[in-house]
């Protein structure tokens, strides 16, 4: 098993509990929730789980493939690392077709890449100085912050609706 072939296999796994919040929400009936913030100026979970989608296109493109052209850049200033959420929640269907069209065009990216490349640093992330394995891992340990994030922010909805 390849290195690539096994964080795909992760990704795919990390993406089923993302998708299981999601399938949560709409059993429990509270849509609202995606809305909610725990604290003044926190994140929602739509703007955590849009986060995700929206980084993985981030990766597809600018980071790893610049000649790929984005299929949702105007969403890009407002969920990219360091936005601020806003008070526009996204629909669930719209979370859950971010989300697929991000993951689609980054797995498409990464099969521009092999075990060869593992130790290149792509010009975009010069300046940081991570390699396309560290950039591996952090997909993968992304989606699962996030994932927690927005489980948590889930936990306190209910709780303060109890």
């Amino acid at each position: 098993m390849t290195i690539f072939v096994n964080h795909i296999q992760a990704y795919r796994f990390n993406r089923t509990k993302t998708l299981a919040l999601l399938d949560k929400l709409e059993q429990d009936g509270n849509i609202d929730a995606l809305g909610w913030r725990p604290g003044a100026g926190r994140a929602h979970i739509a703007w955590q789980l849009i986060h995700i989608g929206v980084t993985e296109e981030i990766f597809a493109t600018d980071r790893l493939n610049p000649s790929r052209a984005g299929s949702f850049p105007e969403l890009w200033p407002r969920f990219r690392g360091g936005s601020t959420p806003d008070d526009n929640i996204p629909s669930i269907q719209e979370i859950r077709s971010v989300l697929q069209t991000g993951r689609e065009h980054l797995l498409e990216t990464l099969e521009i890449y092999d075990e060869s490349r593992l130790n290149e640093i792509p010009p975009s992330l010069k300046e940081r100085g991570l390699t396309v394995l560290d950039v591996l891992h952090i997909l993968s340990w992304h989606e699962s912050h996030h994932h927690g994030q927005s489980h948590l922010t889930y936990n306190l909805f209910r709780a303060q609706k109890a």
